[in-house]
Formats: structure tokens, sequence, C-alpha cells
């Protein structure tokens, strides 16, 4: 999930939901609450831990933040050096991700379908959005962190991409940049101001996730076919952002100060200014697909021993 927000185009939460923890995670941020100090102090801290599920949370928490730290320099180089490969992975990845998520659906009803368009339509206009500029202020990293989390957990939205249409992804790559450079260099003037901007951006995005999580919860648990068709919609509309064939019309400036592909459109192949490298765009096309029949089989062993251990 966390080399996945890195990428503006892919969503966190196309690959929480493929591998099986969508659902959990989605209830266990819903059950957060201080009720936690409450059956701390009466039945202690085991009982109050387990019943807030707060071994999942801390796991997955720490994977995905060794995984930003650690995979974001290296998949935006990839992005850099081999973007038609990188991109056709991720859009094999999204395809197949819209073919499982869509066949957990259990009917087609009229209702289900508006949805589908609906949020294709609405996801697709999201990936062609002009993205505005805004000042590097406190009040904007907490709205930041607020706006991006809540893309980061819908599949088909990528966290990354939003905070790049509201201007903020330069800034918070160089944030997690300084961050990592302050910990190798032992700077602690580099660290201590990075470390500040992030918990800035964090306490926004925890508390946008709290307050989305409550209606995605009951969303799952009253209208689950509805539901999972907006979803399917979103990933259907995301991957507009994720062809591999993009004509780039403006160029940004990043946080090391490269010019980087800002404002782009898709294109056939043929059109590409370049070598459009289209057998090898198939290969890695079908590696990102097959990988998400691994995913689900790795999801499916999961429940299986999930159930052994409730029996």
């Amino acid at each position: 999930m966390g080399a996945a927000d890195v990428v503006p185009g892919v969503s966190g939460g196309t690959i929480a939901f493929i591998s099986g923890i969508y659902e959990e995670l989605i209830e266990t941020i819903h059950k957060l609450d201080l009720g936690f100090f409450k059956i701390w102090k009466k039945d202690g801290f085991g009982k109050a831990w387990k019943t807030y599920n707060l071994s999942f949370l801390l796991a997955l928490g720490a994977g995905i933040l060794i995984s930003i730290l650690s995979f974001a320099k290296l998949i935006i180089h990839l992005m850099t050096k081999y973007p038609i490969e990188v991109w056709a992975f991720f859009f094999g990845l999204v395809v197949a991700s819209i073919v499982y998520v869509g066949s957990q659906m259990t009917n087609w009803r009229l209702a289900s379908m508006l949805a589908l368009l609906v949020a294709t339509v609405f996801s697709y206009f999201i990936t062609i959005a002009d993205p505005i500029g805004s000042p590097d202020s406190t009040w904007f990293l907490f709205f930041a962190g607020f706006i991006a989390i809540i893309a980061m957990i819908l599949p088909g939205i990528s966290g990354a991409f939003i905070l790049l249409l509201i201007g903020a992804y330069t800034g918070v790559m160089g944030i997690i940049t300084q961050l990592v450079d302050g910990i190798t260099t032992l700077d602690f003037a580099l660290f201590s101001e990075a470390f500040g901007k992030v918990m800035v951006f964090g306490i926004g995005a925890i508390i946008g996730l709290k307050i989305f999580s409550k209606a995605l919860n009951w969303m799952f648990k009253n209208h689950k076919n509805l539901t999972l068709a907006v979803l399917t919609g979103l990933m259907i509309g995301a991957l507009n952002k994720i062809w591999p064939w993009k004509e780039v019309l403006e160029y940004r400036v990043n946080h090391t100060g490269e010019n980087i592909p800002f404002i782009e459109r898709s294109i056939l192949p043929q059109n590409y200014d370049g070598e459009p490298q289209i057998v090898s765009a198939i290969i890695f096309a079908i590696v990102g697909f097959l990988t998400i029949f691994l995913l689900e089989k790795l999801a499916v062993n999961k429940e299986t021993v999930a159930d052994l251990n409730k029996n």
C-alpha cells in the first residue's frame, strides 16, 4: 500500500482491497475511539489492544511507513528511467483489480449500474483536472493530509495524485526526503523540521481517515453492492491516469530541482514521441495483471488460516 500511494495514479486502497484486508481496515479504523482507555483501565492493556485490533493496524502502518521511506526514491527513479514499463505494470494491475472488485458484486441492479457510471465519469474528470498551486503553510499541510488520506483509502483514486492536483505533492515528497536525509546524516535540525511537518500532515490524515471511515463502514454494511459498484467505477475512470503512453503538455520542477511531467494527456502508442516499446509494455502489463492473482491467492490463504484458527 505504501509503495502504491507514492505513485500519482495508483491507490493503496486498491492493494488493500485485492489483498483481502480492506473491510477489516475500514471497520478497525471506524471502531477506534477513547473507549480504548476505559477497557485498559478496567480489563488491562492487553484486552484493550486485542479489542481494538491494534496488532493489525500496527503491522499495516509499519509496512506502509517503511515502504514509503524506502521505496519513494526507487519508484520515482524507475518512473523517470522506465516510464512505459512502470505505468504498463500498474495499468495491468488496476485492470485486474477492476475485474476482481467487480466480481464481488452479487447483483447488477439499475442503481448499481448508475453508481458505476457516475463514479467512472467522476474519477476520469479527476485525472484530467488541471493541478492548482497553494501556499506552503501549516494549515495547508493539514488540509493536504486530510484530503489525501481519503483518496488513499479509496480504490481507484490515488492520494499522491490528489496531492499533485492541489499543489502539495512536491512539498510532501520533499518533506519525506528531508526526513530520510535527516535520519541518515544524523542532522537533528533537518530531522526535527521535517518531522514537525510530517506530524501536521499526519494529524490531518488521521482526522480525515476517522471521519471518512465511518461513512465507508456504514456503506459496506448496508449497501455493499452499491459501494462495490462505486469502487469499480473509480478504478475504471482512473485508468486514464495510468495509461502508459502520454504526451507532456507542461512540466513542473520537483523537490530536487528537476523538470518532470506535470500536465499530460493519453495518446495512442503510434503517436508517442519516442520508442513506444509496445512489446515490453504488454509484458509488464501482463505481469501486473497476474500479480493480482498472486495477491488474491495470499488473501484466500489468509482467510483459510483465520477460519482454521477460529475452529
